[in-house]
């Protein structure tokens, strides 16, 4: 008698285009959800440098001129700058270190592509959950910027899409630079990029303060666009001109996942 062999159906090549990386990023906020002291860090250094600079310095500069000839505290001013670097420090620092721990020492990526999983939809989840937790403590300390009184407008809601802005543009540079991570020192170099950016970006005080070629070269940096389109709404201007340093950081975002992309995919194939 004849036997007939019953054959499982192949598995489908298409998918539905982010179908598996949700998973990801399910599983990198579980981690999150019990490491709530470095999210509560996230918020609590940039509240410090408000406290001791923006107040406590502050006392001494007295009000300054802000956008549109507005008269603004010190700490006001200084504010928003410090929401922007919430939103890079949570985004790079958590694409950097955590995709250098995953791939040097407890080879999470090489379990996960025993999965469906491919690298892309790694690369992605980590871009995703570090625009969360930078969203997250962004949003946190913009709270607590609006708990002291210095919130004046009600455009500074507009400060929130443009947080996730800035987290997704600094979570995609923070993968680029985490494929070329590959020994602790290596984060020194990092810091020597990130702490001049965060010092002379604007943070502290005006562009005009520098002569022309400084000024053409702050206007290059990522984290000076960055706090460009935060402080403007939070201090009420809002107009077109948002555009440009929005349009920057959507452009170095997307280039900068494009290039991330397809380092740690050649990282995973080794």
């Amino acid at each position: 008698m004849a036997t007939t062999t019953l054959l499982a159906p192949a598995a489908p090549r298409w998918r539905p285009r982010g179908a598996l990386r949700g998973p990801v990023l399910g599983r990198n906020a579980l981690v999150l959800r019990h490491q709530w002291t470095s999210l509560l860090f996230g918020v609590l250094e940039p509240v410090l440098y408000l406290l001791s600079i923006g107040i406590g310095v502050g006392k001494m500069v007295g009000h300054i001129d802000g956008l549109g000839g507005a008269d603004v505290t010190y700490a006001e001013y200084v504010g928003p700058a410090l929401m922007a670097m919430a939103a890079m420090n949570g985004a790079v620092n958590s694409t950097t270190q955590a995709i250098f721990v995953k791939l040097k020492y407890e080879n999470t990526y090489q379990i996960m592509l025993t999965t469906p999983l491919m690298p892309r939809d790694i690369a992605l989840g980590e871009v995703c959950t570090a625009l969360l937790r930078g969203s997250v403590e962004s949003v946190g300390f913009l709270g607590i910027m609006a708990l002291m009184g210095m919130v004046r407008s009600p455009w500074a809601l507009l400060a929130l899409p443009g947080a996730l802005l800035v987290g997704f543009s600094f979570a995609a540079m923070g993968l680029v630079a985490a494929t070329y991570v590959r020994d602790w020192q290596d984060f020194q170099t990092l810091q020597l990029v990130m702490l001049p950016m965060f010092l002379f970006a604007t943070t502290f005080y005006p562009l005009q303060v520098y002569p022309g070629p400084i000024q053409a070269l702050v206007r290059c940096l990522p984290l000076y666009h960055s706090i460009d389109l935060l402080r403007e709404p939070i201090l009420g201007e809002v107009g077109l001109k948002l555009l440009i340093p929005a349009g920057y950081l959507l452009a170095a975002g997307v280039a900068a996942l494009w290039v991330g992309l397809r380092r740690l995919e050649r990282r995973l194939e080794d």
